[in-house]
């Protein structure tokens, strides 16, 4: 018989037995962000602990030593992450039970060995769409096995593996594929037909291997194309009527001489050509080489060796928007592309050879009866770090709807307004030859220019007139020299403008008001002294790092912190007994996001804003040095009044005595004469008076 006690204490623990079953204890230090999601990163862990809350949907092992993966028993995990652990061995029926399972990485791991075992685990993942092999050391055959029961797979990283050849044979089984990355591997071969069969794929990753041709590119179904950091020399589309889907190709950092021979339907919209060697001069050897193998590869071109004005035909029908061809050979602005590219936006032709835009060069590609607009759509043109002095005042007519130039690195002088209206209002003319300058007058669509690192020593009066800038980037132009009314006609755009790195010791903006100014940088200058002016403008970010200011205006800081959000201040040696504009500009909400590496002194001793603020001792120190300051200065201005009123006091009584000395006439008076003798020592001495007159 059971006893009452007994029977008290089973009925207490049934429910708690019960509810330990139902929440299971997590291994200690691991990261549960939410009941469903547990992170054990980095803890050390040789195998998937046993005691998970069966209920988990994301489960995180990266970083571990798992070296390998028994039977795991979380039916409603979803995404299980086990990179970067020293995993080879997967049991067969590891995942058997994990049938929501649609993310599965493993990444960084050993899977090269045992790769025929491995992949049976694979079979009973029957909802998963994503997979992670990347930095196994794969070969073709490994990724075979993997993937010949992974037939619901969608994405797949094959990533920095050792990958040489692909074969149609690989992706026989996963023909639900939508992207592919296989960059970073030693691909050098891919045979007929290993992508065709993927009609569902639309991104495809092969950068960073040893490619050194695509010459019969059949893929219409592409959306996303990175054959980046081959060896291609030629990219080239058989001639045919598909409509091919390619939207994004990407060829940066290849041997391309000539640019890519494309379908005549197709979709492509973004170009990356950089850091290849399109541009050469048609009459050089290599490009005639290279011209004559795309004439044996491709039948585009049926008459012959022409001009590579027929290269660049190819692109006539391309509705591109953004070309990037940076760092390339270009060492003439290739008219031709904007004459073909009606549809183009962008286009980065930095780090090239570009020297000088003639007239000539613009009116070559003018339309017949058409106004010169050989880029009509183009609305931002890179070209710095190039060689450019001078471009015709038509250029940046032809192109109607310019709204950003980047001209950084170059050699552009802006005209002075002499140069453009044959009036001369600059007083400083020898500063500017104005034989090769570039006018910046009535630009109307004009938004952003880059004026960076040109060696511009004088910007005259009414150089952007007309030209509603929104941003001004002056960086980096030495000892340059901003004349009364340089910034006249910005006063109602401006809202960054940038003149830092300019050795400027002072700060005169020759205009009343930037009146929508939000950004101003003047750091890495000389200056000292913070102008007025900038305080009537709507400023949000204030750069003033490293100059020689050693105080704030506190007048111009008030007005300013009305709007602003953001200042920097280090690199200046600041007097912190001054520094009343800090604890202000903190009370005001204003970020001052270098604070703590902001120096400030006083008399001998360095601090940084951030101990002076919260120290009462150094705060003392002021006081002290003030109060003694004042106690110096009182005792010399005693010392001063009391010399000065001695010596006063000694020029009166000699004057006095002077004037009484020059005022005394000799004429028949009396005159006492006082005569003292002593008659002994002991004595008192007896005083005898004479009196006798004087006779004039």
């Amino acid at each position: 018989m059971i006893g009452p006690a007994l029977v008290g204490f089973l009925i207490f623990q049934w429910p708690l037995s019960s509810y330990l079953a139902n929440v299971s204890l997590q291994p200690q230090d691991c990261q549960k962000s939410s009941l469903k999601t547990l992170s054990c990163w980095n803890q050390n862990l040789s195998s998937i602990p046993a005691d998970l809350n069966p209920r988990l949907r994301q489960l995180d092992l990266s970083n571990n030593v798992i070296t390998e993966i028994g039977v795991v028993s979380l039916r409603f995990l979803q995404n299980l992450d086990i990179s970067q652990n020293e995993l080879h061995v997967i049991h067969e029926g590891a995942f058997k039970n994990l049938v929501e399972l649609h993310t599965l990485t493993l990444g960084r791991n050993f899977l090269s060995h045992n790769s025929i075992d491995n992949s049976k685990s694979f079979l009973h993942l029957y909802r998963l769409n994503t997979l992670d092999l990347s930095l196994n050391n794969l070969d073709e055959k490994d990724v075979e096995f993997y993937l010949r029961n992974a037939s619901y797979l969608e994405y797949l990283s094959l990533s920095g593996n050792v990958l040489t050849k692909l074969t149609p044979g690989i992706f026989t089984r996963s023909q639900n594929l939508r992207s592919i990355i296989a960059e970073n591997n030693f691909i050098s071969e891919i045979e007929q037909g290993t992508f065709e069969s993927l009609t569902r794929l639309a991104e495809l990753n092969l950068a960073r291997n040893n490619l050194g041709s695509i010459c019969d590119f059949k893929l219409s179904q592409l959306k996303k194309l990175n054959l980046s950091r081959n060896a291609l020399q030629f990219f080239i589309t058989q001639k045919t009527e598909n409509i091919f889907q390619l939207e994004m190709l990407d060829l940066s950092y290849n041997n391309l001489l000539l640019f890519p021979l494309l379908p005549n339907r197709n979709n492509l919209k973004y170009l990356n050509l950089k850091n290849n060697k399109v541009g050469v001069l048609e009459n050089q050897l290599p490009f005639l080489e290279t011209l004559f193998s795309y004439h044996k590869i491709s039948n585009l071109y049926d008459s012959g060796l022409e001009s590579v004005e027929n290269i660049y035909s190819a692109l006539k029908e391309t509705p591109l928007v953004d070309l990037d061809l940076s760092e390339n050979q270009f060492s003439s602005f290739p008219m031709e592309i904007c004459s073909y590219l009606v549809s183009l936006k962008s286009l980065n032709l930095s780090g090239n050879c570009l020297m000088n835009i003639s007239d000539a060069e613009i009116k070559n590609y003018a339309q017949e009866g058409q106004p010169q607009q050989s880029c009509p759509s183009l609305k931002s043109l890179d070209l710095q770090n190039n060689q450019i002095s001078y471009f015709s005042p038509d250029f940046l007519k032809a192109l109607p709807k310019i709204e950003e130039l980047i001209l950084k690195k170059n050699y552009v002088k802006p005209c002075s307004y002499r140069n453009q209206t044959g009036e001369s209002t600059s007083i400083q003319t020898n500063l500017v030859d104005d034989s090769h300058c570039v006018s910046f007058r009535r630009l109307r669509t004009l938004k952003y220019l880059d004026l960076k690192e040109n060696g511009i020593k004088l910007l005259s009066p009414c150089t952007f007139e007309h030209t509603p800038l929104v941003t001004l980037d002056l960086d980096g132009n030495e000892e340059m020299i901003l004349e009364k009314g340089a910034l006249d006609g910005l006063q109602n755009t401006l809202q960054s403008l940038s003149l830092g790195r300019n050795r400027m010791t002072s700060l005169d903006l020759s205009v009343k008001c930037l009146k929508t100014l939000k950004k101003l940088n003047v750091a890495d200058n000389y200056l000292d002294v913070l102008p007025e002016v900038i305080a009537c403008s709507p400023l949000k970010e204030l750069d003033l790092r490293n100059n020689n200011f050693t105080d704030l205006e506190e007048s111009v800081i008030r007005k300013v912190s009305i709007y602003l959000n953001t200042i920097y201040i280090s690199g200046n040696f600041f007097n912190c007994c001054s520094a009343v504009w800090v604890k202000f500009l903190s009370e005001s909400n204003v970020k001052i996001p270098d604070l703590k590496n902001t120096l400030c002194f006083i008399k001998q001793n360095v601090s940084i804003f951030p101990d002076f603020i919260s120290s009462d001792s150094l705060s003392k120190q002021c006081s002290l040095e003030v109060s003694t300051e004042v106690g110096i200065t009182n005792l010399v201005n005693i010392i001063l009044f009391v010399f000065c009123f001695t010596f006063t006091l000694m020029i009166v009584f000699i004057v006095i005595r002077c004037a009484l000395n020059s005022s005394l006439p000799f004429r028949n008076n009396k005159v006492v004469s006082f005569q003292s003798g002593n008659d002994n020592q002991c004595s008192g001495g007896v005083a005898k008076i004479s009196i006798f007159e004087t006779v004039k």
